[in-house]
């Protein structure tokens, strides 16, 4: 889908536009604007981690762009569930505009407060929950319960004149989950019975046939594993994912050993989710990091972070041997989640170096330690034949992910000419049950690199790229600009490239013939002066070492 950009008219009276501003072609940054009437709905502001090729980011916002300017407009900010990947640019968003209410479940609200806490923000928020109803502006909001990896999750039906959307936020729809709360279908049958407009689906398993295996069948396969764990058993899953921590505890306790958390967000979230009864901990399981020293290694397992391989967090230390816990012969490391895209390399790398260390390494390649939080296409084709949505605008997944939920609209009935393909920034405009295209706004990477937002550019990232692949070389001469004459230098350092200085010893001649040249040519600016220094040594780098490294002139007027 290439972008082809393309300003859409001002909307017109009665139409309700929908922007996904984040989401379309990636596993994250989930974000998507509903306008009306002069006024605006967000749903989610999610974050995407970075990979490999994005040296030095820690995280990558929405662009908050289109409503940048109209931020007195937003109405308020729907959020489906509390997974990083649909809450984590909530901060940055407030950042904007303090005020703007924030509406979700119990759970998702006080994952946010507690995240917006450590941003020194507090949020206007409004709880809700199934099948209650709220009235914002011209918007009229439904809630739907949706079941997922992280309890308390809701679809949103968003009504207005102009028709009725259903966007569905992550969801599955496994029928013996471990809370009990199953996907709403009664609700879905009933918004299909009324008549859905739109729907946006979540698409993150739309190329997987069948149907997602429910939760259940990971607690036996956990306590088998950890019972049969000689020494420590380390535990990796999201930060946030009350389920599969819920069967870790449990396990813990059929096997008698005891659990104490690490990595700071996953001791935060799980007290919150404890406090508020998400999580049940079975009694004189749970236990503090400190104590936890004492512990025999054949009775404690530590439930960490790093399950996509960050290399900040606790298990990629542990890998790296620099963290207090010490990884060795006879240990065992569960990877208890599934692998987001991008993150492949930097898992099994971390997997090689456990292996290495003696662990035995249980990952959903090898055991059946994970189940995807995503409805696989069954689950989609049920749910499209129960709503018979008059148009679809998949959300939620890469391309490949995008085209198979398509695919499975136009085959239980939805007209091609009504299911739009679209990446982050496309404008679709529905009016009398009729969505069409109207434009396609420019959508960039908002980058987060320490405290800075949104200041590093691609141009960056690539400048970072070269001096970590083929380092770095510094020039430096000093020139008569009448005759040419290199009266210092020129003087070569190199960073990442050669050991020996001397290998330049070569290209210092051809330099200053160079500089030479250019001036009896007419050359007298020290800009057209440092181009030819870097032409002449980029050349020389690239014939003889077949290399591209940072080359960076400085010429002075002696």
């Amino acid at each position: 889908m290439p972008t082809q950009i393309s300003t859409p008219q001002p909307l017109e009276p009665g139409t309700l536009r929908v922007i996904p501003v984040g989401g379309l072609g990636e596993i994250g940054r989930n974000m998507t604007v509903y306008e009306f009437d002069g006024k605006l709905l967000v749903v989610d502001a999610g974050v995407l981690f970075p990979e490999e090729h994005q040296p030095g980011v820690d995280l990558i916002l929405p662009d908050f762009g289109p409503i940048r300017d109209r931020l007195d407009d937003v109405l308020g900010v729907v959020l489906t569930h509390g997974h990083e990947d649909h809450i984590g640019a909530v901060p940055y968003l407030l950042k904007l505009k303090g005020d703007i209410p924030l509406i979700g479940s119990t759970l998702t609200l006080a994952l946010v407060e507690a995240k917006l806490k450590e941003h020194r923000i507090k949020p206007y928020t409004l709880v809700v929950q199934e099948d209650q109803t709220e009235q914002l502006g011209p918007f009229h909001l439904e809630f739907v319960a949706v079941n997922h990896s992280i309890p308390d999750a809701l679809a949103v039906s968003i009504t207005t004149p102009a028709g009725r959307v259903l966007h569905t936020g992550d969801f599955k729809m496994d029928q013996l989950p471990l809370d009990d709360r199953i996907t709403d279908l009664r609700a879905f049958a009933r918004l299909g019975e009324q008549g859905v407009d739109l729907f946006l689906p979540d698409s993150t398993n739309a190329d997987v046939p069948g149907f997602t295996a429910p939760e259940r069948d990971i607690g036996p396969v956990l306590e088998n594993v950890i019972s049969r764990a000689r020494k420590k058993v380390v535990v990796a899953s999201f930060s946030s994912h009350v389920h599969r921590v819920q069967q870790v505890l449990d396990a813990a306790a059929a096997t008698n050993r005891k659990v104490t958390f690490m990595g700071r967000s996953m001791i935060r979230n799980m007290n919150i989710a404890a406090e508020l009864g998400y999580l049940r901990v079975p009694d004189d399981v749970l236990i503090d990091t400190k104590k936890a020293k004492n512990v025999p290694d054949d009775q404690i397992v530590y439930m960490s972070t790093g399950s996509q391989g960050e290399p900040m967090a606790v298990l990629a230390r542990m890998a790296n041997l620099e963290h207090q816990i010490e990884i060795g012969e006879g240990d065992t490391v569960i990877l208890a989640s599934s692998l987001i895209p991008g993150n492949e390399n930097a898992v099994y790398r971390v997997i090689d170096g456990l292996t290495k260390l003696g662990a035995k390494v249980v990952h959903k390649g090898n055991a059946k330690v994970h189940v995807s939080g995503h409805a696989s296409a069954g689950e989609l084709l049920y749910c499209y034949n129960i709503l018979r949505p008059r148009n679809v605008l998949p959300v939620h997944g890469e391309h490949r992910h995008l085209y198979a939920n398509a695919d499975l609209a136009i085959q239980t009935g939805v007209p091609p000419r009504n299911v739009i393909l679209g990446q982050d920034g496309i404008v679709v405009d529905l009016r009398d049950g009729v969505a069409t295209v109207a434009g396609q706004l420019d959508i960039g990477y908002v980058y987060v690199d320490g405290s800075t937002v949104g200041e590093i550019t691609d141009a960056d990232l690539k400048d970072r790229r070269v001096l970590a692949e083929e380092g770095f070389i510094s020039i430096f001469c000093a020139v008569d600009f009448t005759t040419g004459q290199c009266v210092v230098g020129p003087e070569i350092q190199s960073r990442g490239f050669a050991e020996d200085d001397s290998v330049f010893d070569d290209v210092r001649p051809q330099i200053a013939k160079a500089i030479a040249e250019a001036a009896g040519n007419g050359t007298r600016d020290a800009h057209a002066f440092q181009q030819v220094v870097r032409r002449t040594v980029g050349r020389w780098v690239n014939t003889k070492h077949r290399r591209r490294p940072m080359i960076v002139p400085v010429v002075i007027e002696a």
